[in-house]
């Protein structure tokens, strides 16, 4: 079973990812905050695929997704976020990212990202 990390400091949106992705047949890990996050990278078993939401009360640009990558690089990332530019997504895109989904998304496009990104892991 592979282990989803979800970071969204939105709680609802966490749960409601958490409860698809589970319902899929996914492990899930959920933080907050980017030093939530990375915290759990260090600590946690390795993540399959990472949500990460762009802006963050401690973030609010694409240094989360580098910290990741840094930490662990062979987790595939997934960037959401509703204040996404198009350059901005593909800045995140060359730093390292697998995909992009912008908010609000139909739930069943994220599983699908995370099954696609966990198969390319």
């Amino acid at each position: 079973m592979q282990t989803i990390l979800v970071v969204d400091d939105e709680p609802l949106i966490r749960w409601a990812i958490r409860e698809v992705l589970e319902d899929a047949g996914y492990a899930v890990v959920e933080a907050g905050t980017a030093r939530d996050a990375l915290a759990q990278i260090k600590s946690a078993a390795p993540f399959a695929v990472a949500l990460l939401d762009l802006r963050l009360p401690d973030c609010d640009d694409l240094t989360l997704l580098r910290g990741v990558r840094r930490d662990a690089p062979d987790t595939r990332i997934v960037m959401m976020t509703a204040h996404g530019t198009p350059e901005l997504m593909a800045e995140a895109i060359r730093a390292g990212a697998f995909s992009t989904v912008i908010k609000p998304f139909e739930l069943s496009r994220v599983v699908g990202l995370v099954r696609a990104a966990g198969a390319a892991a």
